[in-house]
C-alpha cells in the first residue's frame, strides 16, 4: 500500500541526510522524495511515498518522531489530503505530429514550456493518475528526457 509522509523540520544541515539514513536503515523503500521550504524559513517540509503495509508505516512514523529536528509528522490516505506531482519531460516532435501532441496538452491542460525543430518541453502538473494516464498517451511519441518531482502534499483539514 502507498503512504505519503510529510515531515516539518528543522531547516538544518544534515537533517536530510538524517532522514533519509533512518529510511535506508531500516529498510524502507522510498519512492519519492520532495524536500522545500516552507512558509517559516526556519523550517522545511519533506515529503515522502513509501510503499509497504500499515505495520511498516507506524514504524517508520515511529522512528521518525525520535529524530531531534523533526517538528511534525503528518500521514495522509486517500482523499485527506490533496497531493501534486511535476513532470518536465522532453517529447520528440516535429511538424508532422507537433499538433497532435499540443492536442494532448490541451486534454491535460499541460503546458508546452519549449519548442524545437525536433522536440518539445512539456510541464504536467497534477495527482498521480492524471500523470500516469498523460505518459501513456505521450510516451509513443517518444520521451528523451524527464524530470519528476514526485509527490508534495498538504492536509484538507484546517
Amino acid at each position: 500500500m502507498k503512504h505519503v509522509i510529510s515531515v516539518l523540520v528543522e531547516n538544518k544541515f544534515g537533517v536530510l541526510a538524517r532522514i533519509a539514513g533512518m529510511f535506508s536503515g531500516r529498510g524502507f523503500n522510498i519512492d519519492t522524495l520532495n524536500v522545500g521550504p516552507t512558509v517559516d524559513p526556519s523550517r522545511s517540509r519533506i515529503t515522502t511515498t513509501l510503499n509497504g503495509d500499515d505495520k511498516a508505516l507506524e514504524q517508520c512514523v515511529k522512528q521518525l518522531h525520535k529524530l531531534i529536528d523533526v517538528i511534525d509528522i503528518k500521514t495522509y490516505v486517500g482523499t485527506e489530503a490533496v497531493g501534486r506531482e511535476l513532470i518536465l519531460l522532453k517529447v520528440a516532435a516535429n511538424s508532422e505530429n507537433r499538433i497532435e501532441v499540443t492536442h494532448i496538452c490541451d486534454i491535460f491542460r499541460s503546458k508546452i514550456v519549449n519548442v524545437s525543430a525536433d522536440s518539445m518541453i512539456i510541464e504536467v502538473t497534477g495527482n498521480e493518475n492524471k500523470v500516469k494516464a498523460f505518459l501513456e498517451l505521450i510516451e509513443p511519441f517518444g520521451v528523451t528526457e524527464m524530470a519528476r518531482t514526485g509527490t508534495v502534499a498538504l492536509s484538507r483539514r484546517s
